[in-house]
């Protein structure tokens, strides 16, 4: 794998508060960047936009969620 492939599936670990209490989320580099620039292009925070993801993800667990929510963000 090279060097530039290998930075994005780095795992990242990120706090935020969502609904009132404080989580981390572990992401690779590249979901990171990929979910910023949704909610900055939806003139959303980061936190409202994981707090939106979460809101409807049922039983999955929140870092496949937001990862799954990407990708459909990326093929529409």
């Amino acid at each position: 794998m090279t060097d530039a492939a290998s930075a994005g599936t780095r795992m990242a670990k990120h706090s935020l508060v969502i609904a009132g209490h404080r989580t981390s989320i572990s992401l690779e580099d590249a979901f990171w960047t990929a979910l910023r620039e949704i909610a900055v292009a939806r003139g959303q925070s980061l936190a409202g936009l994981v707090a939106a993801i979460d809101a409807t993800r049922g039983e999955a667990n929140l870092s496949s969620a937001i990862r799954v929510f990407v990708l459909g963000e990326i093929r529409a």
